[in-house]
């Protein structure tokens, strides 16, 4: 099965955080996430082992 697309307002929704906050992290900790035209996309797999790995948390530590 093939993994759909998301937009910013639906993995800000998956991880419980604002789009601002989304657009942070592709700007500073390089989360995974696909440029297309001129829309971001994600793929929730990606986001998932990103979160997992500690990709989010050491963007909070930094900017705490």
């Amino acid at each position: 099965m093939i993994e759909a697309w998301m937009s910013a307002d639906d993995i800000a929704e998956h991880l419980g955080v604002t789009k601002h906050t989304i657009y942070g992290w592709i700007n500073d900790r390089s989360m995974p996430a696909h440029k297309i035209g001129r829309l971001w996309k994600f793929k929730a797999s990606e986001v998932d082992e990103w979160v997992r790995t500690g990709g989010a948390a050491t963007v909070e530590d930094e900017e705490g």
